[in-house]
């Protein structure tokens, strides 16, 4: 179990650093088999840096990489960080939402200011994020920036860190940012949680290797789908506005034994997205 401060520290600030959920040697392990599931995904995108969009300037992304990659499986359902999920949202079970690979490569860009829970068809919000940096964050690597308390503050201005354009979205950010944020270097082998309503960014990756992060977006067993928004977690197996969110899609990850069969491969892709890597690839 957690450390009741811990629990609390969450509650208040909106984010927090679990020290020790993954020891070294299965990290290892761990690590390689998200390198090599990257890399598998991203084998057909060539472009430099420069040549992509902003938003890919930030990190590359690879989603549910547990459904296709079995080295994954252990890490993203990893029985403590599930554990600690479910005490830190004070709830029984939680189920995951998707996981998914966020690189930040040398010369990477700043994330913009955002929160999670606008791009998720939730309609309640307990859910949070565990991000576990495989090589360790730093402040000049891409550290993560949390605005304490904004959790509290309910759903501000949408942020559209997906656009194409060149143009930052200060504007939006700057309502957001209701404080200054809090910069956060996590040790290997920690894990830093923080809320889906929690406005956070990450520093540019001012260093010579890639800032490599797996994350797991977990939330409480029972949560309904939103009437607006659409996402591939509740889409896929037709959940409709209202209904639970509760599929193969999104399995229980804590309390379970054993790991998870994978749900059946997505279909019909558009190439666009198959190229990107960012989902799922079946041949």
């Amino acid at each position: 179990m957690l450390n009741p401060a811990k629990v609390s520290e969450f509650q208040a600030q909106g984010f927090v650093v679990i020290d020790g959920l993954l020891m070294a040697a299965e990290l290892d392990q761990y690590q390689i088999a998200v390198r090599d599931a990257v890399r598998q995904r991203k084998r057909h995108d060539t472009r430099a840096l420069a040549d992509k969009t902003l938003y890919e300037q930030s990190f590359l992304q690879c989603m549910n990489l547990w459904e296709d990659f079995e080295g994954v499986r252990p890490l993203t359902f990893h029985p403590h960080i599930a554990q600690a999920a479910a005490e830190l949202l004070a709830c029984e079970a939680v189920r995951l939402w998707h996981d998914q690979a966020l690189f930040k490569e040398p010369g990477g860009r700043e994330t913009d200011p955002h929160q999670d829970l606008p791009y998720w068809a939730m309609e309640e919000a307990d859910a949070l994020t565990a991000w576990i940096p495989l090589t360790g964050s730093t402040l000049g690597n891409g550290s993560m920036g949390y605005v304490p308390g904004s959790h509290r503050r309910g759903i501000r201005q949408f942020v559209d860190i997906f656009r194409a354009g060149d143009e930052s979205p200060e504007d939006q950010a700057r309502e957001m940012m209701s404080a200054d944020p809090v910069y956060i270097e996590v040790p290997r082998g920690s894990v830093a949680f923080h809320h889906g309503l929690t406005a956070h960014l990450a520093k540019p990756n001012e260093s010579t290797h890639s800032r490599e992060v797996h994350t797991m977006i977990f939330f409480r067993d029972g949560m309904t789908r939103s009437a607006t928004g659409r996402h591939p977690a509740v889409d896929r197996t037709g959940i409709k506005p209202g209904e639970p969110i509760a599929s193969e899609v999104t399995p229980i990850a804590w309390p379970r034994d054993g790991l998870p069969e994978p749900p059946p491969p997505m279909r019909n892709l558009p190439e666009a997205i198959k190229r990107s890597g960012a989902y799922p690839q079946y041949e």
